[in-house]
Order: C-alpha cells, then sequence, then structure tokens
C-alpha cells in the first residue's frame, strides 16, 4: 500500500508525505516540526517512518522547518549543493546530505528521481517518487513547463501539481505590478489554467489522481481551480490541497 498526503501546500509552507508500510519520505519541510508532527497525527501518519526529507529549493516556504525536523527526528536532509549554499545557516540541518538534479536516491524500497526545472532560485528542482511499482510526482513553483517536468509527469499515477493563481484574480489583486509579473512569469508559477493544458498535452494513460497545489491565497481559490479543472474531471480524480490543514491520506494499491 501506497500512502501519500499533502501535509501543507501555498506559499505559507508545503510539505508532501509518500510512503509504504516501512518507511516514508517528505519532499519540502516549509512548517514548523511542531505543525509536522500536528498534521501527521491528524490523519494517522506517523513520523517514525519519515526517514529522509527533500529540499526543492531555497524558499523559506519549503525549508524554515527542516533543521528542526532533522536534527531532533533523525530524519536525513538532503540538498542540492547550490540550494544548501543559498539556504540561512540557521536554517541547515547538523547534517546536509547532498544529491544532483537528474540522479535517483533511494532511500529503503523508495526510489526518489529528482529533475531541474523553471523557478526563481538558485538550483530548483521537482521529483517522481518511485514506491511500490506506482510513480507519484511533485511538481510545484514552476514557471514554465519545461521537458523535464513533461517527461515526468507523463510516467505518473498521481500527481501533486501546482495551480497557483487565476489570472484575473492575479491581475486585479493587491499585488504591486512587480510581483504580479514574478508570479506570471516563466521562472514564477503555473496558473489554473496552465496547468490544466499542461496535464492535456502530457498526461497519459497511467494518470489518475491530481491534487491541485500551492493553491495562492491571495489570487485563487480552491473553488475556483477545481471549476478551471471540469473539463478533465471526467477522466481524473482531482482533489485540492489546503495551505491550512493537511489533504486525506490518499491510499493506492
Amino acid at each position: 500500500m501506497t500512502e501519500i498526503c499533502a501535509l501543507a501546500s501555498g506559499s505559507n509552507g508545503n510539505c508532501y508525505y509518500i510512503g509504504n508500510k516501512d518507511e516514508a519520505i517528505l519532499i519540502d519541510a516549509g512548517i514548523s516540526r511542531r505543525q509536522v508532527l500536528k498534521r501527521m497525527k491528524l490523519v494517522g501518519l506517523d513520523i517514525n517512518k519519515v526517514k529522509a526529507v527533500f529540499i526543492s529549493h531555497e524558499h523559506s516556504d519549503h525549508m524554515k522547518g527542516v533543521r528542526v525536523l532533522s536534527n531532533l527526528h533523525q530524519v536525513a536532509a538532503y540538498f542540492t549543493r547550490e540550494t544548501k549554499n543559498k539556504c540561512r545557516r540557521d536554517h541547515l540541518p547538523d547534517k546536509v546530505n547532498f544529491f544532483n538534479p537528474g540522479e535517483v536516491v533511494h532511500i529503503g524500497g523508495i526510489a526518489i528521481h529528482s529533475f531541474s526545472k523553471q523557478h526563481d532560485a538558485v538550483d530548483p528542482c521537482s521529483f517522481r517518487v518511485e514506491v511500490n511499482d506506482l510513480q507519484i510526482g511533485v511538481m510545484t513553483d514552476i514557471g514554465a513547463p519545461c521537458d523535464n517536468v513533461r517527461q515526468h509527469l507523463a510516467m505518473c499515477d498521481a500527481v501533486f501539481l501546482e495551480s497557483n493563481y487565476d489570472e484575473r484574480l492575479l491581475m486585479e489583486g493587491p499585488y504591486p505590478y512587480y510581483l504580479k509579473q514574478r508570479v506570471a512569469s516563466e521562472k514564477g508559477h503555473l496558473s489554473n489554467d496552465q496547468a490544466v493544458e499542461l496535464i492535456r498535452s502530457t498526461a497519459n494513460g497511467k494518470l489518475k489522481t491530481i491534487f491541485l497545489s500551492h493553491i495562492s491565497g491571495d489570487n485563487n481559490r480552491p473553488d475556483i481551480a477545481l471549476k478551471a479543472f471540469e473539463p478533465v474531471a471526467d477522466k481524473y480524480e482531482v482533489i485540492a490541497t489546503s495551505r491550512l490543514a493537511p489533504s486525506e491520506v490518499y491510499r493506492m494499491g
């Protein structure tokens, strides 16, 4: 049985759980250790199964909780070297492990495939996690879907896919102009419409479940994101994640 859960997903923090019956990993730790434990307990997950956390890039909403989580629970923390060097020293755990974009790291029976993507960070990565012959993608903070994103998405059975903003809400919203430009740029985030188009153009017959992720609290709403995905909802189970609470644990296999 494979278990997956968005413990947090949004600009205030990101953390995704993927595991089997014996071990699990986290992608990102952008919420505090206390919140990680609280949210795992709410949905019946065990921190003792978590063997490693992989950090996608240096922005605080993806890594601000990794130091305490790694140090207190002996969770191996993985960074690219460039990402580690860009992070604040007081955010880094006592021991850091490294991976190179494009390589595969094995944690017990879980294989973590990393790949480079487009985002305004020094060495941003996304991940495809292979567990129990299932492929789970964690693909957020994607300014534009590059060939790497498309290649790995095409292999997925389920994916946490960024659906960050609604174009009208962004352009009419309170953000200053420069920040609107940054969000909508090729190194920013995917809009609802861009995410739908990515699914339509890339996903194959394997994909069953899409978790709409990193939904903006200012420039989007879960109901708007879900409505944007209605044209493909007959082909996939589409679930909106939350910035404020964990999703239900989704069990596959």
